[in-house]
């Protein structure tokens, strides 16, 4: 009885108010904040095409800045905004731990040396492969994921490139000119051309 009581006096209240009973304790106003904003904090996960468990991940993050937050939002009725900000920054962040991890599985994938072949040439070629990923790495995510996903074997159509990176298939070519464009340029400035790779 108690709890339906509770439940229907943290309904209809104001953000700040909500914030504020939450802050103190009050696991109904919680749980109003979660209700009303909950599928908001999912879509924004949802919309950067990233794993059931990534998703779920991300809303629980964003829900735990809240918590961290809750005495220190400046505009109440802004909250949704807020929370959208954050998801979409955890979202970012897995999406850049993906990437790195990408990175070092890319360059650790270098075969081991065939002991028919030159080591010293052997050699060259491995610091040559992990110059160019260094390279790639210093791109922008959505350049670096771009030419990650056209260059891995498990993605053969551009529907899966564009799914994969969460942009529209319109988009790719051009995108994808511009980062070969930049990579290009930032090979030439380590002294690594074509003839190199």
């Amino acid at each position: 009885m108690g709890t339906r009581t509770y439940l229907s006096a943290a309904t209809g209240c104001s953000n700040a108010m909500l914030l504020e009973r939450a802050a103190q304790g009050e696991q109904s106003a919680w749980n109003e904040l979660v209700n009303k904003y909950g599928g908001l904090v999912r879509s924004v996960a949802g919309s950067f095409r990233m794993q059931a468990a990534d998703v779920h991940d991300v809303a629980q993050t964003t829900w735990l800045r809240l918590v961290q937050h809750l005495h220190t939002i400046r505009d109440p009725e802004r909250l949704a905004g807020w929370l959208a900000m954050t998801a979409t920054r955890e979202c970012l962040s897995v999406l850049r731990k993906a990437s790195r991890h990408d990175l070092v599985a890319m360059v650790g994938e270098t075969p081991d040396p065939d002991p028919a072949v030159d080591l010293e040439e052997t050699a060259a070629n491995r610091d040559t492969a992990r110059d160019l990923w260094d390279t790639v790495a210093e791109l922008s995510p959505r350049h670096r994921n771009l030419l990650i996903a056209l260059f891995r074997d498990e993605l053969d159509s551009y529907a899966d490139v564009a799914a994969k990176c969460a942009m529209p298939i319109g988009s790719i070519g051009p995108t994808r000119a511009r980062a070969l464009s930049r990579l290009q340029r930032k090979l030439a400035d380590r002294g690594l051309g074509p003839g190199d790779l």
